[in-house]
C-alpha cells in the first residue's frame, strides 16, 4: 500500500470517493468537537489529533473506518467496543453502518484527560 501525502485533514478526506467523504467528515467533526484544543496533522499518512502527544488517529479503508485511540483508549472502553473488530490500538468500524459517535466522543474525551494527566505524571480512569 502506498501512503499518499496530504497537506491537511480536509485534503485527506477529499481524496476519498464521494460516498465515503461524509463519513470521514462526520468523524472529523466529532473528534474536533470532543477535543477543541487539539492540534491537527497528517502522521503515518492518516489524520492525527495532537494534544500533549498523539491523541487519536483515523483513516478510511475499503471495508472500514479505522479509529486509533491508543491501546489505553481501547482498554478503557473494552465492553462498549466489544461489538467491533478491535486490535491492540485499533478499532475498525464497518462501512455501511453508522459510526457510534457518542462512544467516539467519550473515547476522545478520555484520551484528552489521559494526555493531560500524563503531562503532569498521573494516571486516569474512565
Amino acid at each position: 500500500m502506498t501512503i499518499e501525502k496530504h497537506a491537511d485533514i480536509n485534503g485527506y478526506i477529499k481524496s476519498y470517493p464521494k460516498n465515503v467523504q461524509p463519513i470521514l467528515k462526520e468523524l472529523y467533526a466529532t473528534i474536533k468537537k470532543a477535543a477543541p484544543k487539539a492540534g491537527e496533522a497528517i502522521k503515518y499518512g492518516i489524520p492525527t489529533f495532537i494534544l500533549n502527544g498523539n491523541l487519536v488517529h483515523f483513516g478510511g479503508y475499503k471495508t472500514h473506518i479505522g479509529f486509533y485511540p491508543a491501546p489505553s483508549g481501547i482498554k478503557a472502553f473494552k465492553k462498549e467496543l466489544s461489538k467491533y473488530d478491535v486490535a491492540k490500538g485499533t478499532v475498525r468500524f464497518p462501512m455501511g453502518k453508522p459510526l457510534p459517535l457518542g462512544l467516539i466522543t467519550k473515547i476522545v474525551k478520555f484520551r484528552v484527560k489521559e494526555n493531560s494527566f500524563r503531562r503532569i505524571g498521573k494516571s486516569v480512569k474512565s
